[in-house]
């Protein structure tokens, strides 16, 4: 099955490329911010288990889970402000040409950092409407890693800043979050790609329909280049969802 894109681009819908992290309730799921791993469990009344091999006749699981710490995920700005946005209201539109790019990030201070030129180069001027970054080495831990207390790579606020002023509406990592693990709650990076100088009173021109998509995984065998990226979101009336992005070549 094919589809046209407005009228230039062709992709090969029987062809997608997953970069998402499922989300399980073993130790093999990615876990950051200090929590436990997400815990999926049979409903209990009484004697009753809500699991086939159990008796029942349906399987009928409850999922406890944080967006933000368990694997593949979407936010808005609502994560950073005091008034509630949505991602289920923001993101109202799915299918986006993106570029995706890989980058070593250079280590500065004890820390690994991605900084505005190393994407600038990467992009070699394009500007897509999606940027998704890759981080090197891209090693398979990233899919069952436990990154609490390990200060990963992140994006300075220059790197967030070149991307919003590029017009790019929306960044998707391979990382837990876009910011230092501890940074004493500025949250640059994140406040600088939505555009937000007052968390409490929130701006005009802040950009409410981007996104920031973290903890993805994109395999060795993808090569960097232009794909059309769908972005799948639970509807939750909250900031974050799990999320499924997907990569279709073009």
């Amino acid at each position: 099955m094919k589809a046209i894109i407005n009228s230039t681009f062709e992709i090969n819908l029987s062809k997608p490329i997953d970069i998402s992290i499922p989300l399980t309730n073993t130790d093999a799921n990615p876990i950051a911010w200090y929590i436990e791993k997400p815990v999926i469990e049979p409903v209990k009344f009484g004697d009753w288990i809500g699991k086939v091999s159990k008796g029942s006749s349906t399987n009928f699981n409850n999922i406890f889970f944080n967006p933000h710490g368990h694997g593949t995920h979407t936010e808005c700005l609502g994560h950073i402000t005091k008034e509630f946005y949505s991602i289920n209201q923001c993101l109202k539109q799915f299918f986006f040409l993106a570029e995706l790019i890989s980058i070593e990030p250079a280590s500065i201070n004890g820390d690994l950092i991605i900084n505005k030129e190393q994407i600038e180069i990467a992009l070699n001027g394009k500007t897509p409407e999606a940027i998704i970054i890759r981080s090197l080495p891209n090693l398979e831990s990233k899919k069952h890693k436990n990154y609490s207390k390990t200060n990963p790579p992140y994006l300075l606020e220059e790197a967030a800043t070149f991307i919003c002023e590029s017009g790019i509406k929306h960044l998707l990592i391979d990382l837990p979050s876009v910011d230092r693990e501890e940074d004493e709650g500025k949250l640059l990076a994140h406040k600088a790609f939505w555009n937000v100088k007052d968390t409490v009173n929130l701006n005009t021109d802040a950009r409410l329909d981007c996104t920031i998509t973290e903890m993805i995984f994109v395999d060795d065998e993808v090569k960097d280049g232009s794909y059309i990226l769908n972005i799948q979101i639970t509807s939750f009336e909250n900031d974050a969802s799990p999320s499924k992005p997907v990569l279709y070549q073009l």
